[in-house]
């Protein structure tokens, strides 16, 4: 008799365990009766009858995930690797489940493609400079993408753009002709400014014969003292 009172207590806990699940705050169970899905349950304690519903767990936290290296084509013909993270969520979690497969794998792969798109449809100055307005035509394409699974794609941020070796070097070649650029103006402002000066200063000699007399001694004094010699006046 007790062997079978003992039979009894197991079967009763397997049936336990298969009727009581906990469902994490963050969490949200869809819960299916036979096949047919029959509503959200949780978060806390959730009883389900044993082999006749099954319940899958959703997460509803933000999920951070890297975009594979992708390597595009710009609008003017110049190869780059790129590479993004995508930031999202799902907010309706029956949509997650009962309309694709695998929303996490569907993401990352919607997001690849419209990465190459994106990139494919601008040049390598705006990827360069204006990498937010990239960020937010992807975030936007792959979140209008994604609406139909109940996911919420609330961030994407291009992490790198890798450029060919040839393009580095030509890139640097350039920066460096322009720092020589600014040097030469910045040079030439210089000039320009002492000319008007000297200009400025011979007008003054031209009008003050003693301004001129008292230059010429100056310039006698600093070739003595260049010289270490003595200049004698008659």
């Amino acid at each position: 008799m007790w062997l079978l009172y003992v039979v009894i207590a197991i079967g009763v806990l397997i049936l336990l365990s298969a009727a009581i699940r906990i469902v994490q705050e963050y969490e949200r169970g869809a819960c299916f009766r036979l096949g047919r899905f029959v509503g959200l349950r949780g978060p806390g304690l959730v009883f389900l009858i044993p082999f006749i519903e099954r319940m899958m767990k959703v997460d509803l936290r933000v999920i951070t995930m890297d975009v594979p290296s992708q390597e595009c084509m710009t609008r003017d013909n110049v190869t780059v690797t790129v590479d993004a993270v995508i930031y999202f969520r799902v907010v309706d979690a029956s949509d997650a489940v009962l309309k694709v497969l695998d929303y996490i794998k569907a993401t990352s792969l919607l997001a690849a493609t419209t990465l190459r798109n994106v990139v494919g449809q601008s040049e390598l100055d705006d990827l360069l400079a204006h990498r937010d307005k990239l960020n937010d035509k992807i975030q936007v394409i792959v979140d209008e993408g994604t609406n139909p699974w109940g996911i919420k794609v609330s961030m994407v941020e291009v992490k790198d753009v890798e450029l060919p070796d040839l393009m580095k070097r030509a890139m640097a070649a350039q920066a460096e002709a322009e720092r020589d650029r600014r040097a030469k103006v910045v040079h030439a402002e210089g000039e320009y400014q002492a000319a008007e000066k000297l200009t400025e200063a011979a007008k003054v000699i031209a009008t003050q014969p003693a301004a001129m007399q008292l230059r010429y001694l100056q310039t006698l004094s600093a070739i003595a003292t260049e010289r270490a010699s003595v200049i004698e006046f008659p």
